[in-house]
């Protein structure tokens, strides 16, 4: 059993029922102690006031059914004396009265009964295939069938609701009562004048009816057309955007539906394609440089253009390659550069940054190696180089010696400079200590050697250009370590000095008397000069040894 409703008007009571359910029509609402109702009987309004009798009960009986129309098989009274009016139609909404007899008296409670239905469905038909921006466009109709009381019905879009404007909304309701059922259906059209926003909008329609959730029809997106407004020309292609690259011009135009049809100006020429919206040019170079346009075929004055601009990056390095150069030449080093735009230059020497462009007055071995330059412009970059080789016969630029750690050996040192790799050979046989790398052509080349006497020794360096020889004296020299050997030759030398000393000293003495003496006889003369003789060897002698 269902009441939704009781409603109470001027002393009238009413209940609300659903349509095709059952409903429960109360009797006087417990007024009335049951135990004290004698007779309870319910009839109906038939109209122009004549009453329809529907069911009685008598106390401790049974009730008695006495309706014959359309009531009958369809009523029937609950425990509390409430009516049960099954499958609830709209005909059923009149005043059905509830008679009660207790005791001597005899009271009746009429109730006005109403029926509800909410729509069967909700949906929206007669849809637009298309709408132009700007024209007013019947979009379709929005249709709640059998309802009572009628449903009123709300159209929205993106799920806000559209209110006529008598502008760029407009929308007409209409109801329809069916003749049999009495349930109404109600038509809401709505005309519209759509934007460019409007693109991909949901519409929907609605209604909340008295009773029952709210419907929602389900979502419709119309095709919304307009011409073209505005036209653009892409350029896609890679950047920086250099020569012998690809390049494809895009034309993209904002029309529903979209153009499939473009004329391409290219450097003075129109190009007509169709079916696509794209041109491609292959292998740009500087030339292609320029303002391109593309318009509507069937509008040509809707157009948009763009300069494009190819960039390049020439440059020339004079000489390039190998380069051999004698020393003390002059080497011009020519850097042309052609670009699209400002470029910055770096060098390297084999590998490792100069502060500057290389300059070269008088080529040394040292300028010998790799010359890098670096152009660059942005994302793009250049690169050319040389190979400097500088040539020339050996120079001995210091013949040297240095006496060895261990006191006991000469080390002699020979520097040179020339190119290519000059060898190095000495004019004594030595023990070679260290050649140095060859670097910025220079080499050094040691040996030790122990001389037994006094030697002029030769460094002599060669390549395929020249030589060149220079020559260091070296002295013989005994070496001791034993520091009381050498107090003792210390002593013997000083010991022999003495001596030496002593000798001559007798000895000069000696010649002094003979002389003397000589003067009386011939005799003492000869003699004498044999032991002078003598003498003098012996000193000489002693001499020698004083030097050992």
């Amino acid at each position: 059993c269902v009441v939704l409703l009781h409603l109470t008007e001027l002393g009238l009571e009413t209940v609300i029922g659903l349509h095709g359910e059952t409903l429960e029509i109360p009797c006087n609402n417990g007024a009335i102690k049951a135990e004290d109702i004698l007779i309870t009987k319910w009839k109906y309004d038939k109209g122009e006031g004549l009453p329809g009798d529907l069911l009685v009960k008598q106390k401790n009986q049974n009730v008695s059914i006495s309706a014959t129309d359309e009531y009958k098989g369809r009523v029937s009274m609950a425990a509390n004396s409430s009516l049960l009016l099954s499958e609830a139609k709209l005909t059923d909404q009149r005043t059905f009265t509830c008679m009660v007899v207790a005791g001597a008296d005899i009271t009746e409670y009429p109730v006005n009964v109403v029926i509800y239905k909410a729509p069967s469905n909700l949906e929206i038909s007669d849809k637009a295939e298309e709408i132009e921006i700007g024209k007013r466009t019947k979009l379709g109709k929005c249709v709640a069938q059998d309802a009572n009381p009628a449903a009123e019905i709300t159209w929205l879009k993106n799920n806000k609701p559209l209110v006529a404007d008598g502008k760029g909304i407009f929308i007409k309701a209409s109801v329809l009562v069916d003749p049999v059922t009495g349930l109404t259906t109600t038509t809401s059209e709505l005309e519209y004048s759509a934007e460019k926003e409007d693109m991909d909008a949901q519409f929907t329609c609605s209604t909340q009816h008295a009773v029952g959730a709210e419907l929602v029809s389900s979502p419709v997106i119309f095709t919304i057309t307009y011409s073209t407004e505005n036209i653009v020309l892409q350029v896609i292609a890679q950047d920086p955007l250099v020569e012998g690259a690809n390049m494809t011009l895009k034309c993209v135009a904002d029309g529903n539906p979209a153009p499939t049809s473009f004329n391409f100006h290219i450097q003075g020429e129109v190009v007509k394609v169709e079916d696509t919206d794209s041109y491609t040019i292959t292998k740009v170079s500087r030339d292609t440089t320029g303002e391109y346009k593309c318009s509507l075929i069937d509008n040509p004055t809707m157009e948009a253009s763009k300069d494009i601009t190819v960039k390049y990056l020439d440059i020339n390095l004079n000489p390039s390659g190998n380069i051999v150069k004698s020393a003390g030449e002059t080497l011009d080093i020519t850097l042309q550069i052609d670009a699209s735009g400002e470029s910055k230059v770096s060098w390297t020497k084999d590998n490792l940054k100069l502060d500057k462009e290389p300059k070269f007055t008088k080529v040394t071995y040292a300028d010998s190696g790799r010359y890098e330059c670096e152009v660059t412009m942005g994302l793009l970059s250049r690169k050319a180089s040389f190979e400097l080789v500088v040539e020339g016969a050996p120079v001995i630029r210091q013949l040297s010696k240095q006496r060895g750690e261990d006191g006991k050996h000469e080390v002699l040192i020979c520097e040179a400079e020339g190119s290519p790799k000059p060898s190095v050979s000495w004019s004594i046989n030595g023990t070679s200590l260290d050649e140095s790398p060859f670097v910025n052509g220079k080499i050094t080349h040691k040996i030790a050697v122990v001389p037994t006497a006094n030697l002029t020794v030769s460094c002599t360096v060669s390549n395929d250009f020249g030589v060149d020889t220079k020559n260091i004296s070296v002295s013989s020299r005994k070496y001791k370590v034993d520091s009381d050997q050498t107090k003792l030759v210390v002593g013997v030398v000083v010991g022999l000095l003495v001596a030496t000393l002593v000798i001559g000293l007798a000895y000069w003495v000696y010649m002094k008397k003979s002389k003397q003496g000589s003067w009386k006889t011939g005799e003492k003369e000869n003699g004498s000069s044999e032991e002078e003789k003598k003498l003098e060897e012996k000193v000489e002698e002693n001499s020698q040894k004083a030097e050992v």
